[in-house]
């Protein structure tokens, strides 16, 4: 696990599928489906399975709510962000990471040509971030404590030389 992992040892380590509503479903539905799921977003896919756009939390905060919209009767294709970005399995995490911060987007769509495998989310990325950084500190205090051992036995050999030499030079 490191910063170097692709994303698709993000995704093979997630233990849902992918969520999605159509375009045409209603955003009061989509909303129901996220609180159940407890989730910050769902794929919109089109009748073929290709992908349409993203439902977020923030697309109903600033689409639906922010614009006095009704949620029984507002489709989710009128609101989500149509024709999101997508990434590529064989990216890795720190790409993503740079991607999701340079760009401010949460969530990114991961493809295999145009078939739709996961959902990587901003804080699918940071979970692994701190999990490979607490892995690299673990493997840096083994090898950190190794030398100190290593460092303690030197340290003790020369010492019982010094006091080889001090005997040898007393005695003489």
């Amino acid at each position: 696990m490191s910063m170097q992992s692709t994303l698709r040892a993000i995704a093979d380590s997630k233990h849902e599928g992918v969520q999605s509503v159509g375009p045409d479903d209603l955003v009061s539905d989509a909303v129901a489906k996220m609180k159940s799921r407890n989730i910050g977003a769902l794929v919109v896919l089109n009748d073929d399975g290709s992908l349409a756009g993203i439902f977020s939390e923030r697309d109903l905060l600033i689409r639906v709510v922010g614009e006095g919209l009704d949620a029984k009767t507002t489709k989710v294709s009128d609101v989500m962000t149509p024709n999101p970005q997508r990434v590529e399995a064989s990216m890795t995490v720190e790409e993503a990471m740079r991607k999701v911060t340079e760009e401010r987007i949460r969530h990114l769509p991961l493809v295999t040509g145009e078939t739709l495998e996961a959902l990587i989310s901003s804080g699918d990325l940071t979970v692994w971030a701190l999990s490979a950084q607490k892995a690299e500190i673990e493997g840096l205090s083994q090898k950190l404590g190794v030398s100190v051992m290593k460092n303690k036995a030197l340290i003790a050999l020369i010492i019982v030389f010094f006091v080889l030499v001090l005997i040898g030079v007393l005695t003489n």
